[in-house]
C-alpha cells in the first residue's frame, strides 16, 4: 500500500513522515528530476507494511518551484512508481482555512483521502475549538486530529488510512467545467478521463509532464489557443470559487476565541528578534555566543579524543611487530582516522545549534530580516535560506536552491554558496586557530579563539554577498523575482530532534569524510614513504655512516632527521616541492602544497593529511598530537615556527575562499545541466582564494 504525505510548508508533515517511519527510510531522487524523494516504511494497525512517500510541501497545485511541480507531477500519472493508493492530507489545525485550499484541489483528483489536523494541541492552546466529527460529515472523509510533535493521534491515523476506499465525496468548492468548458471537454476526450479537474489542470501546466510526448505538448497548446485558455485568470477564478465554498465549510465548525491572543504575543518577539536594529544586533549576539561555544564546549571531549589516539598509537608501536603493515596502519589510517574523529564534539554542537534555531522558528525570522539587504546585491531572502544551510554543507544548500522561482537568484544563489564556510572547513580553522590564537578570555567572558572563528564565518558571508553584488550586473534575466515566506509559530525545540540530528550529522561526516580521508591517507602513506629507489638507498648510506661513526648527538637525532630527509625524497615530497615556488608567496611550504592537492577532493582532507605527513615525518618514535607535532615544526631556511599567525590566517583565507570540495562541482553541474557554471566557480574562487591569502601573508609577515 502507497500512502502519499501532502501538504503545506510548515505542517508538520516531516515530523509526521519520521514519526511513522522511525529509521526505516531512505532519500533518492524522483526517476529523472534531481528532487529529494523521502521514502519510508510503516505498519499499519494490522500489522500490514505500508510505503510512505513525503511530496515536497506546497500550498496549491500550481507550482511556483521545480520541487511543488513534483505533487502534481506524482498525483496525476498512474503509471508514476509514487502514485499512491491513498493520500493523507496534513493540514495546521491553526490556520485551516488556508489549508483546505490544497485539499479541494487535491480532492478534485479522486484519489482516496484522510485529513490530518495536525498542531491541534497547539490550537487549543490559541482558543481554537474544531468540530472535526462536523468537518469529516462536511468534507466526506475521514478527519483525525493528530499531534506528530507529541505523538498523539498516531494510532487513530494509521486505522483511518486502513479504513479509506472512498474519494471525497462532497462538493470540492469549483464548478471547474463551467470554468473552460469546450478546452476541458476537448482534453478529456483524448486523455480518455472523466475527471475535469484532471483535464484542465494539464492544460495549465503540461509543459512540468514528462508523461506526454512532443505531439501531445503541441495538441494541449493549440486547444488552450483555440479556446482562449488564459491560465492566470482561470487560476484565480478557481482559488476564489474555492474560497467561498470553504468558508460555507467551515461555518460552525470551528470557534476561534483566541485569535487576538494568538497573534499578541508572537508579534511582541517578533518586533524586538525582526526589528531593523535589534534584530541584527541579536543575530550577531547569537552567532557570536554558537562560535564561542563550539570553542569553549569542545575542548575536553577533544583532548580525551586526542589522548586516546595517542595511547592506541604508543601502544601499537610497542606491541605491534614492525614492518610496512604496522606503520601503515598507524602512520597512515590511524592518524588520519584521528585527524577526523577528533572533531566530532564540535561539528555536533554546530549542528545542535543550526537545529535549535530551525525548530524554535528562529531561522524563518533570520530569512525574513535579510530579504531587503540581499535584494540590493542581487539576492532574494529565499537566498538565504540555502546560504545559512552552507554553513552545514554546500551540496544540500545548493539543491534547495530549487525552491527560488527566479532564474538568475537561484543562478547567483548555487554561484555563491559555496563561498561560507561549512563544516568541513571548521576542523581546518579550529586546528589552525589553536595553533596560533592564544586561549584567553577578553573582558571575563569572550574566548578569544572563538572569536576569530566567528570572524572567518563572517568574512565568508561578507565575500558570498559581495561576490552575489558583482554577478548581479554581470548576469542578465528579465524576470522579476518575489519573495514569499510564511512565518511558523514560535515553538520549544524538540530536544530528541536536536540529539537525532546530532547524531545523524556526526555519523555522515564520519563515514562520508573518513571514506575520503582513510583513502587519501592511504594513498598518502605510500607516497610519503616511497620515493626513486636511488635517492633513499642514498639517504640510508648517508645514516649508516653517520650511525658507524657513533656521534652521540647526531644519534639522538637520527631517527627523526633521516625520516625528514626521505619525506622531502619521496613521491609526496616531490610533488609538494613541484608546486612549491607556486605557494611560497602565500607562506606555504611543500608539505602544506601536499595538503592543498590532497583538500580538492575534501578540504576536511587536510586535517588527515597534516597528521599523515607529520607522523611520516617524525618517524617511529615520534608519537604526539597533530596540534603538538605542527606547533613542533620548524621553517629549516629561517628556523621559525612553520605555522606562525601570518602563514596560519593566509591558509586559512585560501579555505575559506577555494573551492575544494568535488561533491560541490558536481552537484553544481547536475544543478545547472551545464559545465559551464561550475567551472566558472572553480575559476573565481580559486582566484579569490589565491589573491587573498597572498595580500594577507604579505601585509602580515
Amino acid at each position: 500500500m502507497k500512502i502519499a504525505l501532502v501538504g503545506n510548508p510548515n505542517t508538520g508533515k516531516s515530523t509526521l513522515f519520521n514519526l511513522l517511519t522511525g529509521l526505516n527510510q531512505k532519500i533518492g531522487n524522483f526517476p529523472g528530476i534531481t528532487v529529494d524523494k523521502k521514502v519510508g516504511y510503516c505498519k499499519l494497525a494490522d500489522g500490514k507494511v505500508a510505503e510512505i512517500i513525503d511530496l515536497p510541501g506546497t500550498y496549491s497545485l500550481y507550482p511556483k518551484s521545480k520541487d511543488e511541480s513534483i505533487v502534481f507531477q506524482v498525483l496525476a500519472d498512474k503509471t508514476n512508481s509514487s502514485y499512491p493508493d491513498v493520500i493523507v492530507l496534513v493540514a495546521d489545525a491553526t490556520n485551516l482555512r488556508r489549508n483546505l485550499l490544497l485539499y479541494s484541489q487535491v480532492a478534485d483528483l479522486d484519489v482516496p483521502m484522510v485529513l490530518a489536523l495536525n498542531m491541534t494541541d497547539m490550537a487549543k492552546k490559541e482558543g481554537i475549538d474544531i468540530n472535526v466529527n462536523m468537518l469529516a460529515e462536511r468534507l466526506g472523509i475521514q478527519v483525525v486530529a493528530i499531534s506528530a510533535r507529541s505523538k498523539t493521534g498516531l494510532k487513530e491515523l494509521k486505522q483511518a488510512i486502513e479504513n479509506t476506499t472512498k474519494i471525497a465525496t462532497q462538493a470540492k468548492g469549483a464548478d471547474i467545467l463551467a470554468l473552460a468548458p469546450e478546452a476541458i471537454q476537448e482534453v478529456k476526450a483524448r486523455l480518455k478521463t472523466d475527471n475535469d479537474y484532471y483535464a484542465m489542470q494539464v492544460l495549465h501546466q503540461h509543459q512540468h509532464l514528462d508523461i506526454f510526448d512532443q505531439e501531445a505538448h503541441a495538441a494541449f497548446e493549440k486547444i488552450k489557443k483555440a479556446h482562449d485558455f488564459e491560465t492566470s485568470k482561470l487560476q484565480a477564478a478557481e482559488t476564489i470559487a474555492r474560497y467561498r465554498h470553504l468558508g460555507t465549510v467551515l461555518s460552525g465548525v470551528i470557534e476561534d476565541t483566541g485569535a487576538a491572543k494568538k497573534f499578541a504575543f508572537s508579534d511582541k518577539i517578533d518586533a524586538i528578534l525582526t526589528n531593523k536594529f535589534w534584530g541584527f544586533l541579536i543575530f550577531i549576539g547569537i552567532l557570536f555566543f554558537i562560535f564561542n561555544s563550539i570553542f569553549s564546549w569542545s575542548t575536553y571531549p577533544m583532548e580525551m579524543i586526542e589522548a586516546g589516539f595517542m595511547k592506541l598509537t604508543e601502544l601499537g608501536h610497542s606491541y605491534l611487530p614492525e614492518g610496512i603493515l604496522t606503520n601503515l596502519f598507524l602512520d597512515g589510517v590511524l592518524a588520519g582516522l584521528g585527524g577526523v574523529i577528533v572533531f566530532i564534539p564540535q561539528i555536533a554542537i554546530l549542528f545542535a545549534f543550526i537545529s535549535i534555531l530551525e525548530d524554535t522558528g528562529y531561522m524563518a525570522r533570520v530569512t525574513f530580516m535579510m530579504d531587503k539587504i540581499m535584494r540590493k546585491f542581487g539576492l532574494s531572502g529565499k537566498s538565504v535560506v540555502p546560504m545559512i544551510g552552507s554553513l552545514a554543507c554546500a551540496v544540500p544548500s545548493i539543491m534547495s536552491a530549487r525552491n527560488i522561482e527566479s532564474w538568475k537568484d537561484r543562478i547567483i544563489t548555487i554561484m555563491v554558496a559555496p563561498l561560507v564556510s561549512c563544516s568541513a572547513r571548521l576542523p581546518v580553522y579550529t586546528l589552525l586557530i589553536g595553533l596560533v590564537v592564544p586561549e584567553k578570555m577578553v573582558w571575563g567572558f569572550i574566548n578569544l579563539q572563538g572569536l576569530t572563528l566567528m570572524g572567518m564565518y563572517l568574512i565568508s558571508i561578507v565575500a558570498a554577498v559581495l561576490v552575489a553584488f558583482v554577478m548581479k550586473f554581470i548576469i542578465k534575466a528579465k524576470e522579476k523575482s518575489y519573495f514569499i515566506m510564511e512565518l511558523p509559530v514560535y515553538r520549544m525545540p524538540r530536544w530528541g530532534n536536536v540529539l537525532y540530528t546530532m547524531y545523524e550529522k556526526s555519523k555522515t561526516f564520519v563515514f562520508e569524510a573518513g571514506k575520503v580521508i582513510i583513502a587519501i591517507s592511504i594513498i598518502l602513506w605510500v607516497l610519503a614513504s616511497y620515493g626513486p629507489s636511488d635517492r633513499f638507498a642514498r639517504i640510508d648510506k648517508k645514516y649508516d655512516l653517520i650511525e658507524a661513526k657513533k656521534d652521540s648527538v647526531q644519534i639522538s637525532t637520527l631517527e627523526r632527521d633521516k625520516a625528514a630527509e626521505k619525506l622531502e625524497h619521496s613521491y609526496a615530497g616531490l610533488l609538494g616541492q613541484t608546486i612549491e615556488p607556486v605557494i611560497k608567496p602565500l607562506g606555504f611550504d611543500w608539505k602544506i602544497g601536499i595538503a592543498l592537492i590532497t583538500s580538492f577532493a575534501a578540504r576536511e582532507a587536510f586535517v588527515g593529511t597534516m597528521a599523515t605527513i607529520y607522523s611520516v615525518d617524525g618517524g617511529d618514535e615520534a608519537v604526539g598530537t597533530i596540534r603538538d607535532k605542527m606547533r613542533a615544526a620548524v621553517n629549516p631556511d629561517t628556523g621559525l615556527p612553520v605555522f606562525t599567525f601570518a602563514t596560519a590566517f593566509s591558509l586559512m583565507l585560501f579555505y575559506a575562499f577555494a573551492m575544494q570540495c568535488m561533491s560541490t562541482v558536481a552537484v553544481v553541474f547536475r544543478e545547472t545541466k551545464s559545465w559551464k557554471w561550475p567551472l566558472i566557480q572553480l575559476s573565481y574562487m580559486t582566484a579569490m582564494a589565491y589573491v587573498a591569502s597572498l595580500i594577507a601573508y604579505q601585509l602580515l609577515k
